[in-house]
């Protein structure tokens, strides 16, 4: 009988045109609508802002090809924590899956929510600013719905981030063409001038990239599916090229149409870019960008759950998390558990949420993780050259993409230092205090095997085996 039990595995559901939805829809979120302002407040001028947000985008290319490399080496779920524990071991990928699903996810999560909140409420209180109350109880609403959609169905998230893709690229055509327009109308007074008052020192550099990239977030998407995305080793890298590229093509004609419509003035002084470009642009219609905006936001938020609860469905099939984390539905095949844990996280951290303060400390959590990550590929392709590469990039792509990792984890703390980031340092450092009596020695309540039971027969889950 027990020759004959059918094994229980996430399906490999995810395509090539589903895979670059989820990258470019993850990505393509409330960044492009929110970060232009605080990029071109910190940096300055509209020529610097370009610049940052082309080296943004080349970063995010780089630093997705060579996540492509790992996912085609380590074709496992789990995006860093996983390559961690196969490159670095076992304690910094604790520190990163203790970090990510602690902070970095729901802060993330809850960051689009907000954003994701604030423009469905907008249409309803014109000239005023929303309750914060009315704010976060839409953004709860979000994130339970959304947890629902990816606990019942993995082809129902995949199918709402094709179609909410769809409507945001719409959506940022009629930017660019509304753009392009008033360019040919000669609106042109804002890129006379395009360096004047550029700000050069290394924190506004630092905090500039920060917003920017905050944009770009979603780059290695895949990575926490891969063992759910079908031929990884061909799609991986493709999705990722496509992707990338689309993005960084749109988010730089957008941000040529806002300063076409926009003073630079006006860009920093909007509280959401998109919705001031179309009430300059479009007159009474300009509703229909917060509606745009807030559709963008939706699938950022839904390719954020997807990707984020498989980071917590692995960590704990790898023992770094309770039993009941590491288990699937066993009727819809989806990892319900952790997706719900990672919501029950998330709407904690709604609670506080402060949009600009979760921007600037996930950036630096996440580029300190990136830069630990890539050092792995550094190790393997030195030390383990005969592993079989289905993809690989030349060694110096993943040394760049470091260097660039160091300079944005040191930029705001030696020119700028806040004590918030050093309370960031703190807890990403105790993941190793916590990692030696609970993980290490396995001090855990014996009450806990009693409610692994309880809730994997309340829950309808069942242990899993690797999709390799």
């Amino acid at each position: 009988m027990a020759g004959n039990r059918q094994k229980l595995n996430l399906k490999r559901e995810v395509g090539l045109i589903a895979g670059v939805s989820f990258i470019a829809g993850t990505m393509i979120g409330s960044g492009i609508f929110i970060s232009p302002q605080y990029v071109l407040a910190d940096i300055g001028s509209p020529g610097a802002s370009f610049v940052i947000w082309t080296c943004c985008g080349m970063i995010s290319m780089l630093g997705g090809l060579c996540y492509a490399e790992l996912g085609t080496v380590i074709p496992e779920s789990g995006g860093e924590f996983i390559y961690m524990l196969r490159t670095t071991g076992k304690v910094t990928a604790f520190m990163f899956s203790f970090s990510f699903i602690v902070v970095m996810r729901p802060a993330s999560a809850t960051g689009i929510a907000l954003s994701f909140a604030e423009y469905v409420v907008a249409p309803f209180y014109s000239g005023s600013t929303p309750p914060q109350l009315v704010v976060k109880c839409v953004a709860a609403a979000a994130i339970l719905g959304l947890t629902i959609v990816n606990c019942v169905s993995v082809r129902m998230a995949t199918g709402i981030q094709v179609v909410s893709m769809v409507f945001k690229l719409v959506a940022l055509a009629v930017i660019i063409l509304g753009g392009v327009v008033m360019l040919f109308q000669g609106h042109t007074e804002n890129f006379e001038e395009p360096f004047e008052n550029t700000k050069a020192d290394v924190s506004s550099v630092g905090i500039a990239f920060y917003q920017g990239l905050w944009s770009f977030e979603g780059w290695n998407t895949l990575n926490f599916i891969t063992e759910e995305l079908k031929h990884p080793e061909v799609n991986l890298p493709r999705a990722v090229v496509i992707a990338i590229s689309l993005v960084t093509g749109l988010y730089l004609l957008v941000n040529v149409s806002y300063l076409t419509v926009m003073t630079p003035k006006e860009l920093m002084s909007s509280s959401a870019v998109a919705v001031t470009w179309g009430n300059k642009v479009l007159g009474s219609w300009g509703w229909t960008m917060s509606v745009a905006a807030a559709l963008s936001a939706f699938g950022s938020l839904n390719g954020t759950f997807f990707s984020g609860g498989r980071v917590c469905f692995v960590a704990a099939r790898e023992g770094h998390l309770p039993d009941i984390l590491a288990m699937a539905h066993v009727r819809r095949l989806t990892p319900s558990p952790a997706l719900i844990f990672t919501t029950v996280v998330s709407l904690l951290v709604l609670i506080p949420g402060d949009f600009q303060s979760i921007v600037n400390f996930f950036s630096f959590t996440a580029w300190f993780f990136y830069g630990i990550t890539l050092s792995g590929l550094v190790y393997l392709k030195i030390k383990k050259p005969e592993l079989p590469r289905p993809y690989k990039v030349p060694i110096i792509l993943p040394v760049l993409v470091i260097i660039v990792a160091i300079f944005l984890v040191l930029a705001p703390i030696l020119d700028n230092p806040q004590i918030e980031y050093l309370y960031v340092s703190l807890f990403i450092l105790s993941g190793a205090i916590v990692y030696v009596p609970f993980i290490h020695f396995k001090l855990c309540p014996g009450l806990l095997t009693k409610l692994t039971v309880f809730l994997q027969l309340f829950l309808e889950v069942a242990p899993t085996e690797k999709n390799l």
